[in-house]
């Protein structure tokens, strides 16, 4: 004896009975037979299914409920209790076929606990015990992934190696990871190639370049496509962007943009004025395009000095002994700029300065009577 369930459904993975079975259910009471609590073969016998969204004209069949008591002579009445009796589900009470009225969303309520019952139509009583049982919502792929965080925004340094990580996005689907392929995604890039590459598994993102410049081009944009059912034809997708951002590394020495300046300075310049300005330009930005200046040991600089000026990296050249047209009227000296924030991993490509040579003329200066 035992109220038993016939399912439409066939088997799929561990969940449905593939024999389109006898489904019994009983209930808790050792005095009735055919209560089947557990997992049997693999199947769980008391749970059925309901596919979503389901939009046929007529109320989805679920499945029917029976019992061996029932003889075919109307005398048994089958009765449901629950989640959703009576408004969602509904059963005939004479043939024991349960449907549903309206169409479900899996990711709104993914399964239902109802109750049954099998009494007699005369007396009302009990022909088995109530039976507790679940209608499972089965999902289809109807909710794309979707990036919740994006639009994303990274940085990478310039001129790093292939494979260097930027950044990780990450889609989320509300179908049920654990149906089918109706969440599972795959990551793929559709714009930012060559530039960039994404791991279709994990959603990181690396770089696919070598020697990528900042001085060259600074900010990409990289668009991001999540699709699901494993990125097969038919998947549902979703996209998101990356604004990505070359930071600046020092690959670059400051360059003089002439290799000679000539300055004229009159000869009564005070002790400490500035003489003149000279500069070396660095495409490099922050800290790495800061210049230092410094005048090449030699008889002709040791009459000056040269500082720089921080808001312009000029080289400001000051005056650091008195001048006398009568006894020299030129000075000429070489001036090195180099950067103050050196990276090693570019010190290969060179000395990491530049020279350039000033020529001072000293300008006559008519002096009062008396001065030697």
């Amino acid at each position: 004896l035992g109220l038993f369930f016939t399912s439409p459904f066939a088997a799929t993975g561990t969940e449905q009975n593939g024999e389109g079975a006898r489904q019994e259910l009983g209930g808790p009471n050792e005095e009735w037979s055919g209560w089947i609590s557990t997992v049997k073969r693999g199947w769980v016998w008391n749970q059925f299914f309901v596919l979503e969204e389901y939009m046929g004209s007529d109320p989805q069949y679920v499945g029917k409920l029976h019992t061996d008591l029932d003889s075919g002579d109307s005398g048994v009445k089958y009765t449901l209790s629950g989640d959703g009796a009576g408004s969602i589900f509904t059963i005939d009470q004479t043939t024991g076929d349960i449907h549903a009225l309206r169409s479900l969303d899996r990711e709104e309520k993914p399964y239902y606990t109802l109750r049954a019952q099998a009494v007699d139509i005369d007396t009302n009583r009990p022909l088995e015990p109530e039976s507790e049982f679940v209608i499972k919502v089965q999902d289809i792929n109807d909710n794309e992934p979707k990036f919740l965080e994006g639009p994303y925004t990274a940085s990478v340094p310039e001129m790093s190696p292939v494979g260097t990580y930027v950044t990780q996005v990450t889609a989320t689907d509300a179908d049920d990871p654990t149906y089918g392929n109706s969440a599972r995604v795959v990551y793929s890039i559709l714009h930012g190639q060559p530039y960039f590459s994404v791991d279709p598994k994990t959603g990181v993102i690396k770089t696919a370049l070598p020697n990528m410049d900042r001085e060259v081009k600074e900010q990409y944009q990289v668009l991001i496509q999540a699709k699901d059912m494993g990125g097969q034809l038919g998947g549902l997708a979703g996209t998101t962007t990356i604004n990505i951002t070359l930071s600046d590394v020092n690959d670059n020495p400051p360059r003089f943009s002439k290799s000679f300046f000539h300055l004229r300075v009159p000869e009564s310049s005070a002790v400490g004025s500035a003489v003149g300005r000279i500069k070396a330009h660095d495409l490099d930005i922050g800290k790495n395009a800061e210049v230092e200046y410094t005048i090449v040991p030699g008889d002709g600089g040791a009459m000056f000095d040269i500082t720089t000026n921080e808001h312009n990296q000029e080289g400001i050249i000051i005056l650091k002994r008195p001048l006398d047209y009568e006894s020299k009227k030129a000075y000429t000296f070489k001036v090195d700029a180099s950067n103050a924030h050196l990276d090693p991993r570019f010190q290969s490509f060179g000395a990491f300065k530049d020279t350039a040579t000033v020529k001072i003329n000293v300008l006559d200066v008519d002096e009062p009577p008396g001065v030697q």
